[in-house]
């Protein structure tokens, strides 16, 4: 059997920028399992698959995305990634790609100068149900303490600056400390400073194989409506600080969360398994 697939990088102006992802078409879905050792084979944070929705026409598809260890119920960069391969390659005369997935129904929009627009669902934060104990089991994680911690699609870590965001690192004590308080991944963020950006981040997932995540829109579907109530404003660009770097240009649209960014193609190729 032969296989097409893309890796492109998102959120990236160029190649060896942003979040690469590798993008696999289907005709019908193959074994989970196949799928699953595919993604390993891949060892890139996300591998996504996606397969024609019977009975909607062009530009529908059923979307999933596997890390190297587990699938995963939502995906930004991968989406992304896989809406740049849609309406480029597959369905160059579409504007629009829609995606039937775990977390609902997601669109992505070619916009203007190689931009993509990809809807998400928001999620809220409340503070943490365990905030004293797991923001102590950060601090002695991270090695810098957080402000507070809450509690939405992904435990969040509120930080004072971008400085602090750079000086964590993600090892076998921050793995620890999210598998012992049932988290499956962890964002840090602060406010921009003087970076440029309304706010930075950098997201962290050791327990599902990716020990930092170079840019991650599903932590942005989180991040948007937490900045966009703490600054008052619903049009934010924010800066993912891992070593590759990722922008994102965000709006609060209430029950979405409307993410904007550049795909880099990188390679294509053939699988044969």
């Amino acid at each position: 059997m032969e296989l097409k697939l893309w890796q492109v990088d998102a959120f990236a102006d160029k190649p060896f920028e942003g979040n690469p992802a590798a993008v696999i078409p289907l005709t019908t879905w193959l074994s989970d399992e196949t799928m699953q050792a595919i993604a390993a084979e891949n060892n890139l944070s996300e591998t996504a698959f996606f397969v024609p929705e019977a009975g909607k026409g062009a530009g529908h598809y059923h979307l999933r995305w596997f890390t190297p260890t587990v699938e995963v119920p939502l995906c930004g960069h991968a989406t992304l990634a896989s809406a740049y391969v849609v309406l480029t390659h597959l369905e160059p005369k579409l504007n629009r790609v829609n995606f039937s997935t775990q977390s609902g129904a997601l669109t992505v929009d070619r916009g203007e100068a190689g931009m993509f627009h990809m809807a998400l669902p928001a999620y809220r934060s409340e503070p943490h149900p365990e905030a004293e104990d797991f923001l102590e089991a950060l601090e002695e994680a991270l090695d810098i303490t957080p402000l507070e911690v809450f509690k939405a699609n992904y435990a969040i870590a509120l930080f004072a600056s971008a400085d602090e965001i750079l000086e964590a690192e993600s090892d076998g004590i921050l793995a620890d400390a999210l598998e012992e308080f049932e988290e499956d991944g962890l964002i840090i963020t602060a406010p921009g400073g003087d970076t440029g950006f309304d706010f930075v981040s950098r997201f962290f997932v050791p327990g599902k194989g990716i020990a930092e995540d170079p840019v991650t829109g599903s932590a942005h579907a989180a991040l948007v409506p937490f900045w966009a109530k703490r600054l008052g404003k619903a049009k934010l660009t924010a800066r993912q600080l891992s070593s590759r770097g990722g922008t994102l240009i965000c709006e609060e649209q209430g029950e979405r969360v409307l993410i904007k960014g550049k795909v880099a193609p990188y390679l294509e190729g053939v699988i044969r398994i």
